[in-house]
C-alpha cells in the first residue's frame, strides 16, 4: 500500500510540476515586455516642406529665384529648389507689391497662394480665382510665367 501511495504522490507531483512549468513558461511569455513604440507624429512643431516647387521643374524654379533676386528680395542661391528662403523672398515681394501674402515665414500656405494667384492674374497669366488653392490652373499659370526669366 505504501508503494501505491508513493507512486500516486510521485505521479501527482510530476503532473503538478509539468503543469506549473507549463504555466510558468506561458506566464513568462505573456508577461514579456512589449517593444517600445514611437508615436507616428511627435509633439514637437511639424516643419513645413523643405522644397515646394508648385509643379515647376528645376529650370523654371531657377527662373523664379532669379527674378526674386533681380527684384531685390534675396531668394538665395538659384538652385531650382524653392525652399524656405525662396518662399520668404516671394512673400516679401508679394507683400511689398500689395498682394498680401501675410506673414513672411517661408510656408506656402493659403495666403501665399492667394497672393501668388493675384500676382499671376495681374501679369496676364490666368491663375483663376484667387482662392488660395494651388490647383491645376494656378500651377499652369506659375509654369507659364516662369518659362523665361523676368
Amino acid at each position: 500500500m505504501r508503494s501505491s501511495l508513493a507512486r500516486a504522490l510521485v505521479a501527482t507531483s510530476a503532473i503538478v510540476g509539468i503543469a506549473a512549468g507549463g504555466l510558468a513558461g506561458a506566464s513568462a511569455s505573456v508577461a514579456a515586455s512589449k517593444p517600445v513604440t514611437k508615436p507616428a507624429v511627435s509633439s514637437q512643431r511639424v516643419s513645413p516642406l523643405a522644397v515646394n516647387n508648385l509643379g515647376l521643374d528645376t529650370a523654371r524654379a531657377k527662373n523664379w529665384q532669379s527674378c526674386l533676386n533681380a527684384w531685390g528680395f534675396n531668394a538665395g542661391t538659384e538652385d531650382g529648389q524653392l525652399g524656405t528662403n525662396s518662399w520668404k523672398a516671394a512673400q516679401r515681394m508679394l507683400n511689398a507689391w500689395g498682394y498680401n501674402a501675410g506673414t513672411v515665414d517661408g510656408v506656402v500656405g493659403t495666403n501665399t497662394i492667394r497672393a501668388l494667384q493675384k500676382f499671376l492674374n495681374a501679369v496676364g497669366e490666368n491663375a483663376g480665382t484667387a482662392d488660395g488653392i494651388a490647383g491645376p490652373q494656378t500651377r499652369a499659370a506659375f509654369w507659364n510665367y516662369n518659362a523665361t526669366g523676368c
